[in-house]
């Protein structure tokens, strides 16, 4: 059998604050969650999850956090350049820390960060031209 990513998980303070942050990014994410410590989004065969430092205390007692760099990337993709421009845009009216503004990657690929309220990096993508072709037929 092969290796299959089951579950994204990030570790986060403030769960009210995490959940608002990824609804306005665009996650389903139930009503409710805010109260919970553990909250899990179904995303196509993958689960994304966010649990609250406190609650992964008690699965992983030996768990510090990281220091310097990223401690993760997160990639969302959309499927145009004006996507990823607006999605960007959006999230920095709600006043969320723009990391990298809009940029061509290259003549292919298109990428924008933000950090969401823990620090994480947020990174929307698309692909441009030629392989948004491919991409969309792949997907086919």
């Amino acid at each position: 059998m092969g290796l299959e990513l089951y579950m994204v998980g990030v570790i986060i303070e403030d769960m009210p604050r995490a959940v608002e942050f990824y609804r306005r990014l665009g996650l389903d994410i139930p009503e409710g969650s805010e109260t919970k410590f553990h909250v899990e989004v179904k995303m196509g065969n993958m689960t994304f999850f966010l649990t609250t430092k406190r609650a992964n205390a008690r699965w992983d007692p030996a768990r510090s956090d990281a220091s310097g760099g990223y401690r993760i990337i997160l990639e969302f993709y959309l499927k145009t350049r004006e996507a990823v421009d607006a999605k960007y845009a959006e999230m920095i009216g709600y006043g969320y820390h723009g990391h990298v503004a809009p940029y061509e990657v290259t003549p292919e690929l298109y990428f924008a960060m933000i950090d969401d309220p823990d620090g994480n990096t947020i990174l929307l993508s698309a692909f441009l031209g030629e392989a948004a072709d491919n991409a969309a037929g792949e997907a086919r």
